[in-house]
């Protein structure tokens, strides 16, 4: 079958499962006669695949018409571009926006657009005109002048897609919607939108003139309600703005889809990229899917990509892209593959200042811990650098260039804007080669979770939008971002990795948590009412939570709503936190002792009703509890503790968690996964993100664990009854590094120990280490590389 595809959470194209590892070169930036150099530096680091952004800004000529052909300047030539990227065996991911980023004036769009049709550019809260490049997206003129981008450069790609002999598997449609006006918290209220915005309402409303007690059909009168709201409506219209934009994002993206089909783009995968790591951490990542997730979820044909710069990996860092690609898979249907179409590669140096250095190790590890969890296309984003030639006119702007870094871009990236390998081109080869290596069984892989989840509330970060006026909507707002996700400090998420547990997401608006599974919850006094009730039914019938937070009563319009307290018994009472010479601390009781009288930022005191007492402050005043309720029961601790292992580890074993893989580290930061294919092939993926060689102890489903010394900065996919040429790797403790039908080469020892393969299979010849056994099963120890091949090849 001819084509890309996705089933049961992989990447077919022509039927096989493959993974996409794939750099960005912008074609635009480099010369067109070092075209091949950039390509060639890119097959050298192991790459499949090359993505481009293609740039409407670029290709449209002062005059409004458009050259894709290279008829003007030979680096417009999109085409050549695409062909040169398939000589030499590499698939292409297009990006043509029409909104593409990249540093870009205007964000790509041309700055014609602006001058010919003002009524496009949206103005905010109060009034005030947005103070980013964005457009209302679905405004007919809009989509009219995309509509003629789209007739022009599409039909180019559309002939080259996989099922058309070609070599284009992705297309993505437009980038990063919705970001401009998050990162700003200016929505893009355009008299356009409101109009629609009203339609939504009264459709989704059996009485909206209760909900917005205003003359909803004069158009003035409904402006001011929306753009500076009082508060009697404000929380309603939060809430209400997040999903219609939703909604809207939604349509945009059809509408985008249907021009790409009707141009001929069929047989690849349409793509949307999520935003947005914030200040080098990844807890806002999921206000992205929240914004885009009817654009993709449970669509056919649609796959979503994670887009992240949180520079090294840390703890914090670390539990916060395990949690980006959680949240994203419980979002995407069971066919949609994990991707990440701008995963950060390179130093760090953005500003070209030498003011960042990312140790190179980085990309690798961070690499490790994508494939791990199920991502089937990676695109480091940037992979070469490049200049930004001049405007064909000039606007004044103090640069006149494509766009606002200088005439240099890229800095950071690997292959530097000169083409020179950079600081970081070694190890990011390797990593890909790498990759490579293992990508037969990578392909088919899927991480294997406890009996243990996280839950997603997603509208908990619906907070893109929130007026700064408005008293409701920022007491709300607030007390998400407090709250949600991994919780205060990442406990819940950081905690549960270091005690070696694995662990998926549930979407809790869409779907209880599984049964079986203990659910690890943070919250704050915002929670819907279905989601509470939700919660109730799961813990009633035998589900067990840790939730880690305040009590939930209010829903997220700030109404009165008290599901889940009535349910627990329990009530919330002061909330209390550190100020200036003020420290709270807490204590812990029952099973949770012995644990040292610890300070926290913030306690809430707590009615326990007939719940036992666990947590107290410096008074004895409750703020932690266990409370049984029907067949299950529920740990809630309202304080906001440290990741402590000793606490949260009791809590975990109390409430029933369990892990296959057993993980023990002196050192925090090793962090352990495992994955698995439907015959049972294996990896076992260990990260050590510190600076330190820790000796670890690490075994699966109950086997005698093994002492393993991990260098620092390394990661390490160990097999286990991996099919090859020449056997079944039973087990091994070095990773391999060359499959071929007559031989397996494997690494050296970890930290110069040797290291121990167990085949089963016909008797091999080794070269690099010692062979022992009989009958079909075989020990190979090494410190060295070790070659294993077949009896008639060595």
């Amino acid at each position: 079958m001819r084509g890309v595809t996705s089933e049961r959470g992989r990447l077919l194209i022509d039927g096989e499962p493959q993974l996409v590892l794939a750099g960005e070169i912008h074609y635009f930036r480099v010369p067109r006669e070092q075209w091949a150099d950039r390509l060639d530096a890119l097959v050298e680091a192991g790459c499949n695949t090359v993505a481009s952004y293609i740039p409407w800004l670029l290709h449209e000529l002062p005059d409004g018409s458009l050259d894709v052909t290279g008829a003007t300047r030979p680096d417009r030539d999109v085409a050549a571009f695409i062909d040169l990227c398939a000589e030499r065996g590499l698939w292409f991911f297009a990006r043509p926006g029409p909104f593409v980023m990249a540093e870009l004036m205007n964000e790509g769009i041309p700055y014609r657009i602006y001058r010919e049709h003002p009524a496009l550019v949206p103005v905010g809260w109060d009034g005030v005109t947005t103070p980013s490049r964005t457009l209302d997206y679905l405004n007919p003129v809009f989509l009219a002048e995309v509509r003629r981008w789209y007739a022009t450069v599409l039909p180019l790609i559309a002939s080259r897609t996989v099922g058309n002999g070609g070599n284009v598997i992705a297309l993505q449609l437009d980038n990063e919607i919705g970001m401009l006006a998050w990162v700003t918290n200016s929505p893009d209220l355009t008299p356009h939108l409101l109009a629609d915005f009203r339609r939504w309402v009264l459709f989704r409303y059996a009485e909206p003139s209760a909900r917005y007690p205003v003359a909803l059909a004069d158009d003035a009168v409904w402006g001011a309600a929306v753009r500076s709201p009082q508060e009697a409506w404000a929380g309603a219209l939060r809430v209400d703005l997040a999903l219609f934009m939703r909604h809207r994002f939604a349509r945009y993206v059809a509408e985008l889809r249907s021009m790409a089909e009707e141009f001929g783009v069929r047989d690849v995968l349409f793509v949307i990229n999520i935003h947005g790591t914030e200040a080098g951490g990844g807890e806002p990542f999921p206000i992205g899917i929240s914004q885009l997730v009817q654009t993709y979820a449970g669509v056919p044909g649609m796959i979503s990509g994670s887009d992240h710069y949180v520079g090294e990996l840390t703890l914090q860092s670390t539990p916060d892209l395990y949690l980006m690609n959680a949240f994203q898979a419980a979002v995407n249907d069971p066919d949609q593959p994990l991707t990440s179409v701008e995963f950060e590669a390179g130093s760090g140096d953005y500003g070209d200042g030498m003011d960042t250095l990312v140790d190179p190790a980085t990309v690798d590890l961070k690499t490790r811990l994508f494939v791990a969890q199920g991502n089937r296309l990676i695109n480091w984003y940037l992979f070469a650098g490049g200049h930004n030639r001049l405007l064909d006119e000039p606007v004044g702007n103090g640069i006149d260039r494509i766009a606002f870094t200088g005439e240099r871009h890229g800095f950071a990236a690997p292959v530097d804007p000169e083409g020179r390998r950079g600081q970081t081109y070694a190890a990011t080869a390797r990593t890909g080669r790498a990759m490579r290596t293992m990508a037969p069984w990578l392909a088919a892989m899927r991480p294997e979770p406890d009996n243990l989840q996280l839950g997603l509330v997603l509208d908990a970060y619906a907070t893109e939008y929130h007026h700064p006026g408005s008293a409701v909507m920022t007491a709300v707002v607030d007390d998400l971002r407090r709250h949600r996700g991994a919780g205060p400090r990442r406990a819940l998420t950081r905690s549960a990795l270091l005690l070696g547990h694995q662990f998926d997401a549930a979407w809790l608006e869409r779907e209880a948590p599984r049964p079986d599974a203990v659910l690890l919850l943070s919250s704050g006094q915002y929670l819907d009412g279905p989601v509470q009730r939700r919660l109730v039914d799961f813990v009633t019938g035998g589900g067990r939570l840790l939730l880690l937070g305040r009590v939930p009563c209010f829903d997220l319009a700030g109404e009165p709503c008290t599901v889940l307290a009535d349910a627990l018994g329990v009530r919330g009472l002061t909330f209390v936190t550190g100020a200036d010479q003020y420290f709270p601390t807490v204590s812990a009781h029952a099973w949770a002792a012995p644990w040292p009288q610890t300070r926290v930022g913030w306690l809430e005191h707590l009615d326990p009703g007939a719940g036992t007492v666990l947590l107290s402050d410096q008074d004895g005043r409750p703020c932690g509890v266990e409370v049984y309720i029907g067949a299950g029961r529920v740990v809630l601790f309202a304080a906001e503790l440290p990741s402590n292992l000793e606490l949260f580890g009791r809590a975990l074993t109390r409430l029933g968690a369990t892990s296959r893989l057993s993980l023990r580290s002196p050192v925090p930061g090793v962090f352990g996964l495992t994955s698995a294919d439907d015959r049972g092939q294996r990896l076992i993926h260990l990260i050590n993100i510190t600076g330190h060689s820790p000796e670890v102890r690490a075994g699966w489903d109950g086997s005698e664990p093994r002492a393993l010394t991990l260098p620092p900065r390394t990661g390490v996919m160990l097999p286990r009854n991996l099919i090859t040429p020449l056997g079944v790797i039973e087990s091994a403790d070095a990773e391999l590094t060359d499959v071929r039908a007559d031989r397996l080469s494997f690494g050296p020892g970890l930290a110069g120990a040797a290291s121990e393969i167990r085949l089963r299979g016909p008797r091999p010849l080794v070269t690099g280490g010692e062979l022992s056994g009989d009958g079909d099963t075989w020990v190979i120890r090494g410190r060295e590389p070790v070659s294993v091949g077949a009896e008639c090849s060595l």
